[in-house]
């Protein structure tokens, strides 16, 4: 499985993390292998601390924010960012590396994107069948919405970068 579709599985999900305890969990469950791999990873050789961590538990230092963006860097993941930006009303855009874009690359990008606007259109034609749309309704539609912004701005940026002059 190639890095883009390991995003993509990531993506494709519309669920919303609410707390960075929630974020932290997400990205330890994401990393290869399981929690012993991603304690092993982050050099701590204590699993039991490295759990209670996780859950910030018994009293201790959750995990800082360059050992969820080591993990997340691992896993491919990007639910710090998504959170992040998520808590300043924007969206997160992953810049592409030129050097492993290529023309079939950009086809399953915007394959994705478009998969994701279809998610995100059956989401608000199911919200309104009964005419309005409630809290948790507005929630979801919100989420595939800022997934579908994303995924369509990392298309983009990966066309550009693909194909910009070479002066």
């Amino acid at each position: 499985m190639n890095s883009f579709t390991q995003r993509e599985n990531q993506t494709m999900s519309c669920r919303t993390l609410d707390t960075r305890k929630q974020v932290v969990v997400a990205a330890v469950k994401a990393f290869p292998g399981g929690r012993e791999c991603a304690a092993a990873f982050i050099g701590e050789e204590n699993f039991k601390r490295f759990e209670n961590r996780i859950y910030e538990s018994a009293g201790m230092k959750p995990l800082t924010n360059g050992e969820v963006c080591a993990l997340e860097t691992e896993a491919k993941t990007s639910f710090m960012p998504d959170y992040i930006c998520a808590m300043y009303g924007g969206v997160f855009v992953r810049l592409p590396d030129a050097e492993q874009l290529d023309n079939v690359d950009l086809y399953q990008r915007a394959l994705a994107a478009s998969s994701q606007r279809g998610e995100l259109d059956h989401m608000v034609a199911m919200a309104l069948e009964d005419g309005e749309i409630d809290a948790s309704e507005a929630k979801k539609i919100r989420a595939l919405h800022t997934k579908y912004l994303s995924a369509s701005l990392e298309t983009v940026a990966a066309v550009i970068e693909l194909h910009k002059a070479k002066n």
